[in-house]
C-alpha cells in the first residue's frame, strides 16, 4: 500500500474513533442528538483527504532521513499526534462544507442531499410541525458549527500527543490562522456576490483572486502544509519553502475547481451541471470571461447569472458564451503558471526529498482532476 494509502487509512480510523467517542455524549444528550452524529459520519465518508495529506507531507518534510518506512517505525513517537492533526483538518473542512452549502443554497455534496437538504427530509419523514426549509437551514449550522467545535477538540488532543511543547504552540498559531483566513474568505465570496456592480472592471480578477486565496487556497494547501511543517519543528526556510509551493498550487486548486463548477461532468462531480452559474459565482473564470465579452453578451451574462431557475438550455448557452470568450483557456494557462511556480518552489528547497517528490506527484494530481 502507498503512503498515501496508508495515511487514509489512519485518518479514517482516527475519526471513527473520534466520532465513537462523541456519539456516546450525543446519546447522553438524547437520541435525537445521534442524528447529528450520522449525518457527520456519512459527510467525512467520503473525500480526497488532500488536507491531511498535506498536513502529513508538511511534517515529513522537516523530519528524519528520505525513505523510512514512516509508519512501521515505532520511534515516530509523534505520528499519532500528526494523524490527530490532519484528521482534526478533515473536520474542519467537513463544517467549511455544511456551511458553504447553506450560504450557496446548494441541494447536492458529492452527489448525495447536502447536509441541510437532509434535515429538511428528517422533518418532513418525521411529520414535525413548521417549515421544513427552516429547520433544515437551523440544524444545518448547527451542525456545522458542532463539527466546528469538533475539530477544535481533536486538534487540542492531538497536540497534547506531541513532544516538544514550542511545535505545538507553534501547530496551534497555524490552525488558529488558518480559521480566521477561511472565515474571512468566506464573507469575501458573499461580498463578491453581492457587490459586483460597484467594482471596478478592471479590478475584477484581482478581487476574485483575493477571495480565492482566503477561502480555499490557503486553508486547502499552505495551512496543512505549515501544520504539519510546525508539528515537526520546521526552520525558517523550510516553512518559507512550503509556503512558496503550498500558496500557489492552492491557487490552482481553487482555479481547477471554478472551471469544474461550470464545465464539470456531474456524475463525477456530484453537483448539477453548471451549479456555479446558478449559484451566481463571481469567480476568477467569470472576471476573465466578462473582461472580453461585448456589451450585450456581458449584460446577458450578468442578468443570467445566479438565477436559480435557470434551465439547461440557458445553462448550457452561458457556457457557451464563457468558452467563445477565452476564459476556459486563460484560466488552464493560469493553472499551469501556479502549478509551475508551486514545483519551481520545490527545486533545491530545504525538506526531505521523499517529501519533494511526494508533493510534486500531489501538485500533478491536483492540476488534472477532474472531481
Amino acid at each position: 500500500m502507498t503512503t498515501g494509502g496508508r495515511l487514509v487509512d489512519l485518518v479514517r480510523s482516527r475519526l471513527d474513533e473520534f466520532l465513537d467517542a462523541r456519539a456516546s455524549i450525543l446519546a447522553a444528550v438524547s437520541g435525537d442528538a445521534l442524528t447529528m452524529g450520522d449525518f457527520s459520519r456519512d459527510l467525512l465518508r467520503f473525500g480526497k483527504r488532500y488536507r491531511a495529506r498535506f498536513c502529513y507531507w508538511g511534517w515529513q518534510a522537516v523530519q528524519g532521513t528520505d525513505a523510512q518506512d514512516w509508519f512501521g517505525d515505532d520511534s515516530r513517537r509523534d505520528l499519532p499526534a500528526v494523524v490527530g492533526a490532519a484528521s482534526a483538518l478533515e473536520l474542519f473542512h467537513a463544517a467549511a462544507l455544511v456551511h458553504d452549502d447553506l450560504i450557496d443554497a446548494s441541494d447536492t455534496r458529492r452527489g448525495q442531499p447536502a447536509v441541510h437538504r437532509r434535515f429538511e427530509a428528517e422533518h418532513r419523514d418525521r411529520r414535525f410541525v413548521g417549515d421544513a426549509e427552516r429547520f433544515g437551514t437551523s440544524a444545518g449550522i448547527l451542525l456545522g458549527d458542532l463539527l466546528l467545535v469538533w475539530s477544535d477538540e481533536l486538534f487540542a488532543e492531538s497536540l497534547e500527543q506531541l513532544a516538544d511543547r514550542g511545535n505545538a504552540r507553534a501547530a496551534r498559531a497555524e490552525f488558529n490562522r488558518m480559521r480566521t483566513d477561511v472565515t474571512a474568505g468566506q464573507y469575501l465570496d458573499v461580498v463578491a456576490e453581492a457587490a459586483w456592480p460597484h467594482v471596478d472592471e478592471r479590478d475584477e480578477v484581482a478581487t476574485a483572486l483575493n477571495v480565492i486565496t482566503y477561502k480555499s487556497a490557503k486553508y486547502s494547501i499552505e495551512a496543512p502544509l505549515a501544520i504539519g511543517a510546525s508539528l515537526g519543528g520546521a526552520s525558517l526556510a523550510q516553512m518559507a519553502a512550503l509556503r512558496e509551493f503550498g500558496l500557489p498550487l492552492g491557487i490552482a486548486f481553487q482555479l481547477r475547481d471554478d472551471l469544474l463548477g461550470v464545465f464539470g461532468d456531474s456524475e463525477v462531480t456530484g453537483k448539477p451541471a453548471g451549479d456555479d452559474l446558478i449559484e451566481g459565482k463571481r469567480t476568477v473564470l467569470i472576471a476573465l470571461a466578462r473582461a472580453e465579452l461585448p456589451v450585450s453578451a456581458k449584460r446577458t451574462v450578468d442578468e443570467l447569472l445566479g438565477d436559480p431557475e435557470l434551465d439547461g438550455d440557458q445553462v448550457q448557452a452561458l457556457q457557451e458564451t464563457i468558452r467563445a470568450s477565452g476564459a476556459v483557456e486563460r484560466t488552464e494557462r493560469m493553472i499551469a503558471e501556479h502549478v509551475d511556480r508551486a514545483l519551481d518552489a520545490l527545486d533545491g528547497a530545504p525538506l526531505t526529498a521523499d517529501a519533494r517528490d511526494a508533493l510534486g506527484r500531489l501538485a500533478e494530481s491536483i492540476s488534472v482532476r477532474t472531481s
